[in-house]
Formats: C-alpha cells, sequence, structure tokens
C-alpha cells in the first residue's frame, strides 16, 4: 500500500482533471492512500471523488509565497510517513509541504529550479503530453509508462440526491427538463461567449419546453440578470446563490449545459451530463471536457487559438460570428 500526498492544482477544471490522476493511482493500487492540498474552495470538490481520503486546505492566497505557512503545514505532516509526493503545479513554491514533510519520493515537472525540492524532476513535453489531462495522469506512472499515458480514465464525481432535491425546493425549480448556461470565463473575455446569444438561446429554448438555469458566482450576477430578463418564470439565475458543490447536483440533474471553456463545464462532464462546449480562444485539443457525451462549438478561425485574455485582433470574431441560430439548431 502506497501513500500520498498530491498538490493539487489551482482552477476549478483543473482539479476536476485532477481526479484523472487520482483514479490511475488507485487502478495501480486498490489499497493506495491518497491525500489532496487545494485551495480551500476545493475541498467540497475533493470530498465528491472517491478516491481521495483527504482534503487539505493550505491557508494562503492564490499567488502568496507563504514559506513560514508551508513549513508549518509540512512539519504537521512528517507523522503520515507519506511514500511519496506529487507535485502538480510547476511553480517553486507548490513543492515546499512536501519537502518540508520530509516525504522520499518527491515527483513533478521541471519548472522554477526545484532541484532541490523535487527528487524526481520530469521533463514537460508539450508535443507528446499535449493535454492538460495527460500531463496530470503521466505523473502517477513510472517514468517508462508516461510518454504518453495509454489510459486517461475521465472524472467521476459523486452526487448527493439529497443535496439535489433540497436544491429544487429552495429555488423553487420546475419538474421540466433544464439547460444549464455557463457564461462566465475568469480566465477573460476572450473565453466568453455574448451575453445577447446566450439571451437569444435561452429564449428558443424556454419555448421548446425546458427550463433556464443560469450558473456562476457572484461575478456573473449580473450577467445572468441580462440572460433572463423578461423570460418569465421558467428562466432562474442562480449566480451567486449556490455554492460550488452545489453545482455538482445541480448540473447532475440537468439534461443538458451550454458552457464557455470553464470548470463548470468540467463539472458537467464529470457527472454525465450532455456537454456543448463553446471555444475560439482556447481549444478542445488541449482541455476538451472529459465525456463522450459532448458536442464542441468552435470555428477554428485563423487567428483562434489565441489562448489570450482579451482578443489581441479587437474583435474577438471567435465568439462573435458563433451566431445563436448555430446552437440553438444543435442544442434544442
Amino acid at each position: 500500500m502506497a501513500k500520498y500526498l498530491i498538490v493539487g492544482p489551482s482552477w476549478v477544471g483543473d482539479m476536476v482533471m485532477a481526479q484523472s490522476l487520482f483514479i490511475t493511482l488507485k487502478q495501480r493500487d486498490k489499497e493506495a492512500v491518497i491525500d489532496v492540498i487545494g485551495p480551500n474552495w476545493s475541498l467540497p470538490i475533493l470530498a465528491r471523488m472517491p478516491e481521495v481520503r483527504n482534503a487539505i486546505t493550505l491557508p494562503t492566497g492564490h499567488g502568496e509565497w507563504g514559506i513560514s505557512t508551508r513549513r508549518k503545514l509540512g512539519h504537521s505532516l512528517r507523522s503520515e510517513h507519506y511514500d511519496q509526493a506529487i507535485i502538480m503545479p510547476r511553480s517553486w513554491k507548490s513543492a515546499l509541504v512536501p519537502f518540508f514533510a520530509n516525504i522520499p519520493h518527491r515527483v513533478g515537472f521541471k519548472g522554477e529550479q526545484r532541484y532541490i525540492l523535487l527528487n524526481e524532476r520530469r521533463k514537460l513535453d508539450k508535443s507528446i503530453l499535449n493535454q492538460t489531462v495527460k500531463r496530470f495522469t503521466s505523473l502517477g506512472l513510472p517514468s517508462e509508462l508516461a510518454y504518453p499515458p495509454v489510459d486517461t480514465p475521465s472524472p467521476v464525481l459523486r452526487v448527493d440526491p439529497a443535496n439535489q432535491k433540497r436544491l429544487y425546493e429552495q429555488h423553487n425549480l420546475s419538474e421540466r427538463p433544464a439547460i444549464a448556461l455557463m457564461a462566465g470565463a475568469e480566465f477573460g473575455p476572450s473565453k466568453q461567449w455574448p451575453i445577447p446569444y446566450f439571451h437569444e438561446l435561452a429564449k428558443s429554448a424556454i419555448n421548446a419546453g425546458y427550463q433556464i438555469w443560469v450558473l456562476g458566482g457572484p461575478k456573473d450576477q449580473v450577467d445572468g440578470d441580462e440572460i433572463v430578463e423578461g423570460l418569465g418564470e421558467f428562466a432562474i439565475n442562480l449566480c451567486g446563490k449556490t455554492q460550488l458543490v452545489d453545482a455538482i447536483d445541480l448540473l447532475s440533474a440537468a439534461k443538458k449545459v451550454v458552457s464557455n471553456d470553464s470548470g463548470l463545464m468540467h463539472i458537467a462532464a464529470a457527472v454525465g451530463t450532455e456537454v456543448h462546449g463553446i471555444y475560439g480562444s482556447t481549444s478542445e485539443l488541449f482541455t476538451p471536457p472529459l465525456t463522450d457525451n459532448k458536442t464542441i462549438h468552435n470555428l477554428h478561425l485563423e487567428c483562434s487559438p489565441c489562448f489570450k485574455r482579451t482578443c489581441p485582433l479587437g474583435h474577438t470574431n471567435c465568439q462573435n460570428l458563433l451566431t445563436p441560430d448555430i446552437l440553438i439548431k444543435a442544442v434544442i
């Protein structure tokens, strides 16, 4: 039985895709013990992954060095006697806790001169490990099997039917089949399908007998209001009214989802819901929704993917030219 401490990623979608690594470790050793260090927001998501024993929060903000905090946490974990640490981020600070925990085998990709902190530094060959999920999964395999992994299991998040029922009652949701819309894009506006387009899609869906749920965080509330404006009782803006863990249960109840390339899209994929993923400035070749039940919408313009937060050409045609009628025809 191997005992692992894994330093997880800092983005919602990446943490969902990290489950592919956890599943891989369990496939190779059913008795493996897996503890994961992640941001505070990730704890409820990790709790929905049966492979994870403990989720450990690091009380520092995103981008903070917090060396003394990391040293203290590492020292507190020495009594666990982990066999191996897997450090998923490539930053220097992310490797500190396993180092301070005296874990004998510490593996991660080369990055930021982590010579002492890691004692197995692997080359990140982006031409072979050409997807995020392949990079994550490869770190759980011996190097001779890692370039690339033969199999990358898809994430499968547990659903809580009792919480699902509570959410229906709390938000007075209809029994109509639901289409969930995720209009936010934390990365930047270049990843965001226009809000008026989401509104047109929502209007057509309601006329076709669906209810619409707009999901997102507090930052997405204004956009959510614009999407549901004037559409009546079957269009509900839930942005900022639910927790991230609630999104798991709501998305599993939805019949379909339409989403920008975002963390919520990856959650929807991990609960088996039909995903319509919108790409433009990013690529489905690199971060696809990890499900067979998907349709990708991407115009594949000459200028995309650019992977920029805002359109360097100023027109964002990769989103604007993907008109509502295209999605309406595919989704409804």
